[in-house]
């Protein structure tokens, strides 16, 4: 006797095969370690209220009121900035389908004798050439694809990312091709504040101590000296980290790169450099964000065994609907006179 099967239309987001978090009906998605993204926003919230309930009513009457408007829309950037960046995409890059995966170990498939018997197994790299430069693609054995170029699987995540900078746990998520012109705002923007938390902090108890002496200050104002602590160690990691990135956006590299010295031969240059530091800056800065390559809030029916109806596929994609990713890989594969 047939029984019939019990079928359920879910979101994509809820069968999402990466390690990721989404909140807000698949709308917001985050890393899945966000402890230490909490500790980033409550240092930042806890340190700059301090500020607002010490300092800035003692600074707004005997300065300027401007100061605490300028706090308030400087405090604004760095938490819309640091939200942005850790609850956007950074560019995580469809898996295959089980029929695409199939489809691209066949177009790629070589032959190694083992025991007697030939085993066929997609080659581990590929090879591209860009703008004369030699580039190697490998092959994501969990994803089943190969790689773009400056691609790499977050082993956090479990995602490759495309122009995969690094993962950040300070920010809750990776960084990648959409999100870090947001990373280098918040980067510059809370070395900015801190900056003017630390200086200000420091000229209310100035102001206090020709007054009415140092340990009257200490005593008036007790928020201005914690407050000027952390900010003034927050300060050199943040300013260093902020040059650090400043330096890769006008070279057009990654952490990642830099890190494995992807083009530290003295006869390999920079393939995706623009030839000039400002043309480098504003393309990975000012330049438009790509589209989301995954399809988070489409739907999927699944059965009892949380098996996806009707092609068990992981990220969403219906065999006849192939994923940009396994598009731009066949194009790779049919372009037999740039890759090998």
């Amino acid at each position: 006797m047939s029984v019939m099967e019990v079928t359920r239309t879910v979101k994509k987001w809820e069968v999402f095969p990466g390690k990721n978090k989404f909140c807000c009906n698949g709308r917001v998605i985050t890393g899945n370690q966000p402890v230490i993204f909490y500790v980033t926003l409550f240092l930042i919230i806890i340190v700059t209220g301090l500020f607002f309930g010490s300092d800035c009513p003692y600074l707004a009457v005997n300065l300027s009121p401007a100061i605490p408007v300028a706090g308030i829309l400087l405090f604004l950037f760095v938490i819309s900035s640091l939200l942005r960046t850790s609850c956007t995409d950074p560019g995580i890059i469809p898996r295959a389908t089980l029929q695409e995966a199939d489809n691209l170990e066949k177009q790629t498939e070589t032959t190694n004798s083992v025991g007697g018997r030939d085993m066929f197994q997609p080659p581990r790299m590929r090879e591209l050439t860009i703008n004369g430069v030699l580039i190697k693609l490998k092959y994501c054995p969990t994803c089943k694809i190969f790689r773009p170029p400056r691609a790499s699987h977050c082993s956090v995540c479990d995602n490759c990312v495309e122009r995969f900078d690094h993962h950040c746990p300070w920010v809750g998520n990776c960084i990648g091709k959409r999100n870090y012109r947001y990373f280098y705002l918040f980067l510059v923007s809370i070395s900015l504040h801190c900056i003017f938390i630390c200086g200000f902090s420091v000229t209310t108890l100035v102001l206090i101590s020709l007054k009415d002496g140092f340990v009257s200050a200490l005593q008036t104002s007790p928020g201005s000296i914690v407050e000027a602590v952390i900010a003034f160690f927050s300060l050199w990691s943040v300013i260093g980290l902020a040059g650090f990135h400043t330096f890769l956006a006008a070279c057009n590299l990654t952490t990642n790169e830099d890190i494995k010295n992807a083009y530290a031969k003295s006869d390999q240059k920079n393939p995706f450099s623009r030839g000039s530091l400002c043309g480098n800056y504003c393309e990975v800065i000012c330049g438009p964000t790509p589209p989301s390559l995954i399809d988070r809030r489409g739907t999927v029916i699944i059965d009892m065994n949380n098996q996806i109806q009707p092609h068990p596929v992981a990220n969403g994609y219906t065999t006849n609907s192939l994923s940009p990713t396994v598009m731009y890989q066949t194009e790779l594969v049919a372009s037999s006179g740039q890759m090998t």
